[in-house]
């Protein structure tokens, strides 16, 4: 498609480019953060004149307290967004994330540190939510998909950054000054969204505010075509489907109590579980990956290579992926690379060295996390206009709770005694369970809508077969 029929002129394209800039490198600092507790685990751990004496257990523990923050700030980001905005959202996300990595850098106890792991997971769950609704109300409709993928590929890239810095810098500035580094969006992140990301004018028109959507507009060269006209409804035609009332009451229920009508319900929970999978495997592997090298035999040091080629793995095959996504739709792919993350995970045992092992760890990344990314867009799709922001949510939040989950399972498994090949085998069956529940999700209720209002019946007692997806 022309680059004219993408943007309305070059300032269009300036701001939502310097929106997509904000937006992804707040989930940039999401990945670091994922990755930077990992990464310096077993410093603390063999070391208790840090933070204290920690048990595998209580490690996972800890790990698991930031998730339980980013549950709570993601499930809430959905309902204080429709009222304040997005903008004063995720302004107040940004600062409350780098306070709290400031005040964990800080820490000088068991307790602090995971109070302040709890509180900066707020401001996390806060940004992965809001960011994911920004994206969608303003990157071009023929862009979105890409749009969505790069912004979330800054989770396992943040992730990159985190294992780069650990393995470059910890020895300089020690496990404080790298959570340190996790507090910078404040000095230099915070200025740039104050200025560069207005206001959604698509939220201020459904809160009667449609005067000043114009002002933002015309301030900002967004056109209004594209930020303020709704299309009018279609109506339906002689002889078309008649819709059934109580599906359509369903359809045009809003926020969480759309996701939970009957039409919706079942692919709600599916979804769920997809997330949920996902992000089990994302935080678990993220978590412990390196102590499970280090029982096969790599070094303190060279084990965080692993989390190189788990994260550059994930970064390069998300974007790669959303590109088969555009083509074969988001379900088929993350069905696909489920079952090839739940295989590379289930055959690394298998192998006696280290080094032959990074490419399949490689492979696992691009099948838990990589395409982690895709499933916000999945849902975004899934879900009607009118419970499209709470279905995003739902994917953040509940799928966080699998966050929680990860890091405790991989403390369990390393304070049982388990070896690599269980702990492997534990995590490729995780992956193999989410892809099973991804190729289950059903059409969604609103494609299902389209097609009976734009087809004609030729056979009242018989509904045309809907197509799956």
């Amino acid at each position: 498609m022309k680059s004219t029929e993408t943007w309305a002129s070059p300032a269009h394209r300036r701001t939502v480019y310097l929106v997509l800039a904000v937006v992804g490198i707040s989930i940039l600092f999401d990945g670091y953060d994922l990755v930077i507790y990992g990464a310096v685990l077993s410093t603390l751990m063999e070391d208790p004149s840090h933070i204290g004496q920690l048990s595998p257990a209580i490690a996972g523990t800890l790990g698991s307290y930031a998730m339980i923050g980013v549950l709570v700030g993601a499930l809430s980001a959905g309902a204080v967004g429709d009222r304040l905005g997005r903008r004063k959202v995720m302004l107040t996300a940004i600062a409350w994330f780098s306070v709290g990595m400031a005040l964990t850098a800080l820490s000088t106890s068991i307790v602090m540190f995971g109070f302040m792991r709890f509180l900066t997971g707020l401001g996390v769950g806060m940004i992965v939510a809001t960011g994911g609704a920004i994206i969608a109300e303003f990157a071009p409709a023929n862009r979105r998909n890409l749009f969505n993928a790069i912004v979330y590929s800054g989770v396992p890239m943040g992730g990159v950054m985190a294992s780069m810095f650990a393995l470059t810098l910890e020895d300089a500035i020690g496990w404080r000054g790298l959570f340190l580094i996790g507090a910078t969006p404040i000095l230099f992140l915070l200025p740039l969204a104050w200025f560069a990301l207005p206001e959604s004018p698509r939220w201020l028109v459904s809160r009667g505010r449609k005067a000043d959507a114009l002002a933002i507009c015309a301030r900002h060269g967004l056109p209004e075509n594209k930020f303020i006209l709704e299309p009018a409804p279609r109506a339906a035609t002689p002889g078309s489907a008649t819709i059934p009332s109580t599906r359509r009451s369903d359809l045009e229920k809003t926020g969480f109590a759309g996701i939970f009508s009957r039409a919706y319900l079942p692919g709600t929970l599916l979804i769920g579980i997809m997330s949920f999978i996902g992000l089990l495997s994302t935080y678990g592997l993220n978590t412990w990956l390196p102590k499970i090298m280090q029982a096969n035999g790599a070094s303190a040091h060279d084990s965080l290579y692993s989390l190189l080629a788990l994260n550059g793995g994930a970064v390069a095959g998300g974007l790669i992926a959303a590109s088969f996504a555009d083509r074969f739709g988001a379900k088929t792919v993350i069905t696909s690379t489920f079952i090839l993350g739940g295989i590379s995970l289930a055959i690394l045992p298998t192998f006696e060295s280290v080094a032959p092992m990074y490419p399949l760890i490689a492979l696992a990344g691009i099948g838990v996390i990589g395409t982690q990314v895709l499933t916000y867009g999945l849902a975004s799709n899934y879900f009607g206009t009118a419970s499209r922001a709470a279905g995003v949510s739902w994917v953040a939040g509940f799928g966080r709770l699998g966050g929680i989950v990860g890091p405790l399972i991989g403390g369990l498994i390393i304070g049982a005694g388990f070896g690599p090949t269980i702990s492997f085998w534990i995590f490729a069956g995780a992956a193999i369970v989410g892809g099973v529940a991804t190729a289950l999700i059903p059409r969604s209720p609103a494609d299902a809508e389209i097609i009976e209002i734009s087809e004609p019946v030729t056979r009242p007692s018989q509904e045309p077969a809907l197509p799956t997806r």
